[in-house]
């Protein structure tokens, strides 16, 4: 038996009726489409979105970066077992998609884009927005998402949307190789019909794999975690993709063994659960960090190891130390020439409890009390920033966060990507549930938070989600708070006004750049942005786009104008000033070195000092062989 429909039409029909499949869990795989419609689509997966909508529902965006964004938002509080699809024109529409689609496949999160692209059959050749490429007629614009996506296909004939749509949804629900997958559907392709076999539209259920530990890596895992002193576990994103936070906790606690976390996997464990040692790297706590560097064996659980994470290769210093990687990619568990366990975290901490508990194993208690001490010490110099003795002055930056600290429950999400947020988070951020910490910091994308905030509180309205947004990062991308307004999705937006780029203008600082260009300043005499701060009002901005807005000037305006954001049933922003720019302060200094390199000959002085602390720095990085 055969339906006839257009392209569009069926492969809409397709993507309604697949599901995944984990642990007893089973989930829509595609919850809705978000669009913006131009030529290149809207006669075809625009036409087929209204013929389904009772199917297939649908949002409407107004950037396309920010639809991917919402779309990976919504997946990474669906613990990936559930997207969003995102369908653009051609041209501008889908080029747009190529920072959204690198960050979710950077971060291991799926999402599909349905970009339009050029005629297939070429009746006119250009067409609007079309790019000619002199020698290649079959390369367009979407051509340059193929890098930045874990599967691709140009859709050129009808018949072969079938294993197009069948291979994407295999990646869709890889636990290893999923990310951004892209099907680009040119325009009269998506229009034309065709007698679809029936069995296409079936339902069909993807199993999302928990593949165990081969016995052999097992029992070196074993050896290795049994011969060691001071070893020290480093949590990752993958530790929240498994659902491992349970099996985690079980781990430290029978072995007690200390657990630090990445930006991905902070939350891994409770703040306040004894093995938790706070993050680590460059943002990290001085606990955890002072922890990498005696420790003998680093256990890694679903992490990249990234350079923020290894201080660009010098903070894990003991002289034998050797690494342990539970990850379910290969690529991954062999890093820092490490010991590898490839399998899902969850089953591979489960099959190492089981095979420890064997033995009874469980580090010394000296030195669960070494780190135990530490870390009561590291809450103290937390308590100290978020402390606000003067509640009627402008706050930090860290007492911005002690006030949002002090009222949320574990219930809340709290959600950010780029600036200095991130590090003063990793840093003081008190995670109370497995999902609080939202951090997107694979990619640190500034434009993330407020479309991620819409995805993450679609795929959970009950629960309060939080944009923690920076001036420089609203800047970027405040549209979409007309689709939270829109749709009532009531996400609550705290917009901090520093006046520039706090954390890259420290980091200029730091390397010899002097501030250049940071700060939202007027151009003074001397050609430099160092003039009075820009008059620029975001908090009637964000009104303009139909915003609730409560302004807070003094630390005990913000307490109440958060406190009455967090009890709004509307979309509500907070809007705080802190201190500029120039002179954010507050936090505790890094705990560990990132390599930003630095001018090897310069005249200016502050450029010629970074350069000799620089070759300091690198002088103690480490390759691990």
């Amino acid at each position: 038996m055969t339906t006839r429909l257009t392209v569009a039409q069926a492969l809409v029909r397709f993507l309604a009726a697949q599901y995944t499949e984990r642990d007893g869990e089973r989930r829509r795989l595609i919850g809705a489409t978000w669009g913006i419609f131009g030529h290149g689509n809207v006669a075809g997966l625009g036409q087929a979105l209204v013929e389904y909508a009772d199917v297939m529902p649908y949002h409407q965006g107004r950037n396309e970066q920010s639809m991917v964004h919402a779309a990976v938002g919504y997946a990474r509080q669906s613990n990936r077992l559930s997207t969003h699809a995102v369908t653009t024109s051609i041209g501008p529409g889908a080029t747009n998609l190529v920072t959204g689609a690198a960050l979710a496949t950077v971060n291991h999160l799926p999402v599909l884009l349905l970009p339009g692209d050029v005629f297939a059959t070429r009746p006119a050749d250009p067409v609007l927005q079309q790019l000619e490429v002199p020698y290649a007629g079959d390369v367009s614009v979407n051509d340059a998402l193929r890098p930045v996506s874990r599967y691709f296909d140009r859709v050129m004939r009808p018949e072969a949307l079938i294993p197009a749509a069948l291979q994407a949804v295999r990646v869709l629900t890889d636990p290893v190789g999923t990310g951004a997958v892209t099907l680009a559907l040119p325009q009269d392709v998506q229009a034309e019909a065709y007698d679809w076999p029936d069995d296409f539209f079936a339902e069909r259920t993807w199993t999302v794999r928990r593949p165990g530990a081969d016995p052999t890596e097992l029992a070196r895992a074993v050896e290795l975690l049994r011969a060691a002193r001071r070893p020290l576990v480093v949590a990752g994103g993958g530790v929240h993709h498994s659902r491992a936070e349970e099996a985690l906790a079980a781990f430290a606690g029978a072995t007690g063994i200390p657990v630090a976390s990445t930006q991905a996997g902070k939350g891994s464990l409770r703040y306040d659960h004894p093995q938790d040692v706070g993050a680590i790297g460059h943002t990290g706590t001085a606990t955890a960090d002072e922890l990498a560097r005696t420790a003998d064996l680093v256990i890694g659980v679903g992490t990249r190891w990234t350079d923020f994470t290894t201080a660009s290769g010098t903070l894990f210093a003991h002289p034998d130390v050797r690494f342990l990687n539970l990850n379910i990619a290969s690529f991954d568990g062999h890093k820092l020439s490490g010991t590898p366990l490839v399998a899902d975290a969850r089953s591979g901490l489960e099959a190492l409890i089981e095979a420890l508990l064997v033995h009874g194993h469980r580090v010394a208690d000296s030195y669960v009390a070494e780190y135990g001490e530490d870390k009561a010490r590291w809450e103290q110099r937390v308590d100290a920033c978020y402390a606000a003795e003067e509640p009627d002055v402008r706050p930090t930056q860290p007492q911005v966060l002690g006030a949002l600290d002090a009222l949320v429950d574990e219930s809340d999400v709290v959600i950010n990507a780029a600036g200095s947020l991130p590090g003063d988070l990793h840093k003081l951020w008190r995670a109370r549930s497995r999902d609080q910490y939202h951090l997107e910091y694979g990619y640190s994308c500034m434009g993330y938070e407020i479309p991620a905030a819409i995805g993450v509180k679609l795929a959970a309205p009950e629960r309060n989600v939080w944009a923690l947004v920076g001036d420089g990062t609203y800047l970027m991308m405040p549209t979409e708070i007309v689709t939270a307004v829109q749709e009532g999705v009531a996400i609550k937006v705290l917009l901090l006004q520093n006046h520039g780029y706090a954390s890259i203008g420290g980091l200029s600082e730091e390397t010899g750049g002097e501030r250049y260009g940071t700060a939202y300043r007027y151009r003074a005499a001397d050609g430099t942005f160092s003039g009075e701060p820009l008059p620029v009002d975001l908090a009637a901005n964000a009104a303009s786009l139909g915003m609730r807005v409560l302004r807070a000037r003094t630390v005990r305006e913000l307490r109440a104008a958060l406190a009455e954001a967090r009890a709004a049933d509307t979309p509500t922003c907070v809007y705080v000033e802190t201190e500029t720019a120039d002179t954010v302060s507050g936090a505790p200094p890094a705990q560990a070195w990132w390599d930003v390199p630095v001018a090897e000959t310069a005249t200016r002085p502050s450029a010629v000092k970074a350069r000799e602390l620089y070759e300091r720095h690198v002088s103690t990085r480490r390759r691990h062989l």
